[in-house]
């Protein structure tokens, strides 16, 4: 995609296109990034559905697409960001990193997340899924797509620091992208405390945003 579209010099050059081009691959990364630390959620909603309705469909659609719906809002966010890092020349052409401190900075800032009280409260609740289900059911097709918000309300104020992080590596790093997915995934699914999890990986972002610093 970096070859085939290149950002405009000036952030008033932009067009809707360059806008489009941008949230189109912000929004398939990250469904292709959240969706697999879902499936275990999605999974539990379509076996209640079944033992409530007889049937998982179309609950479970709406859910997963309530679900993917936060993410992709949250995607305008992302590429109103990378709109701006391009007018500073914080982004290269490439869509890579240019700039240390930025890099630095948002690594920093992920890792403190990871020590914050909405960060765990998030991945706690994101690592529980039935518990999910008997505290926020809510009955019908239009409750399950309010459940599917829900969650991916739940899931974005676990993952969105992290999300930034491909800002720090290349926007279109695919190692880095495969990465955070598996980390993403094992921090939702390791059978150890959760606050053990945030913390450890909060000490390594932060750590390697100052050693960018340090080596800066």
């Amino acid at each position: 995609m970096s070859m085939r579209w290149m950002p405009p010099d000036s952030v008033w050059q932009w067009k809707m296109s360059d806008f489009a081009v941008v949230y189109v691959m912000w929004a398939i990364m990250m469904a292709a990034m959240m969706l697999p630390s879902a499936l275990t959620m999605i999974k539990a909603f379509s076996k209640s559905c079944r033992q409530r309705y007889g049937s998982d469909i179309p609950y479970n659609i709406l859910f997963s697409l309530a679900y993917l719906s936060v993410w992709f809002v949250f995607s305008v966010v992302l590429t109103l960001l990378q709109w701006q890092f391009h007018s500073l020349k914080w982004l290269t052409g490439m869509m890579e990193n240019n700039n240390t401190l930025l890099a630095a900075g948002i690594f920093i800032l992920a890792g403190i997340y990871q020590f914050t009280v909405l960060k765990n409260t998030c991945l706690s609740r994101c690592r529980s899924p039935f518990s999910f289900l008997l505290n926020c059911w809510q009955r019908g097709k239009l409750g399950a797509f309010n459940m599917g918000v829900i969650h991916g309300i739940t899931c974005l104020g676990c993952c969105w620091a992290q999300m930034l992080i491909m800002f720090a590596v290349g926007v279109m790093n695919i190692f880095a992208m495969v990465l955070l997915t598996l980390f993403i995934l094992l921090e939702k699914s390791l059978p150890v405390n959760e606050v053990l999890i945030s913390k450890t990986a909060g000490c390594l972002l932060c750590f390697w945003g100052a050693f960018l610093i340090y080596s800066g």
